[in-house]
């Protein structure tokens, strides 16, 4: 089973979606652009968001397992995808990377 590197590409803040429609929060991203994690196989990493995980995990699974060429081709790399979590107020955009066995990522 490989490992999968998540990278932070983006994050957006939609302020007049959050002020119209969201209650007041302490503490609603950790994320940082750049911020890379690495995966052990298709488990979430410990200190990886868990609500980000669920849109992220059914790609993670499959690029641990071997899998890629999500929707027939949409990656210019068969072995990555580029997913965002589904925060509506402020979605983060994640770099999914299969790593090769012989890489030490």
């Amino acid at each position: 089973m490989e490992r999968v590197r998540i990278t932070v590409m983006r994050m957006a803040c939609y302020r007049d979606l959050m002020e119209r429609y969201e209650n007041p929060l302490e503490h609603p991203c950790d994320m940082a652009v750049g911020q890379v994690f690495v995966t052990d196989g298709w488990r979430r990493p410990a200190d990886f968001c868990e609500s980000a995980w669920e849109s992220l995990a059914p790609f993670v699974l499959a690029l641990a397992h071997g899998g890629g060429d999500f929707y027939g081709g949409w990656m210019k790399d068969r072995r990555s995808a580029m997913v965002s979590c589904n925060d509506g107020f402020r979605p983060v955009s994640f770099l999914l990377e299969a790593i090769p066995p012989e890489d030490p990522a």
